[in-house]
């Protein structure tokens, strides 16, 4: 990972960890414990802040992580883990990020739409 990548990849994680502390928003553990109601909602259609496509994204790459094939090998010592670190970091940036919009959601009253009706 070239330089610019690295640090556009830590700038994002330092302003998620931000988002955590400001007073209004919901903290890391709360997000961390609200990643398993968010899935479920998704994939109920309740909660339309995640696309199924994202959600496919996050499953392809747990499943690159976990598999033994790797587009760099880790037998290669640096740069073999370099690869699945950094997936597992963009990973858990999207799911604490989505998470903090999903707990905002909840909080607002979770608003549903029947379809049909109309919408005030």
């Amino acid at each position: 990972m070239d330089r610019k990548r690295s640090a556009a990849a830590a700038g994002q994680a330092w302003q998620i960890y931000r988002e955590t502390l400001e007073p209004e928003a919901p903290g890391l553990w709360e997000r961390i414990r609200a990643v398993p109601r968010m899935l479920k909602s998704v994939l109920r259609g309740q909660y339309k802040g995640m696309s199924f496509g994202t959600l496919g994204l996050l499953a392809l790459g747990l499943v690159y992580i976990i598999s033994p094939i790797d587009a760099i090998p880790d037998v290669i010592p640096i740069a073999g883990l370099a690869d699945d670190t950094g997936l597992a970091f963009w990973l858990a940036a999207v799911l604490v990020k989505s998470a903090g919009d999903f707990v905002t959601w909840e909080r607002g009253g979770r608003p549903t739409v029947i379809v049909g009706e109309p919408v005030d």
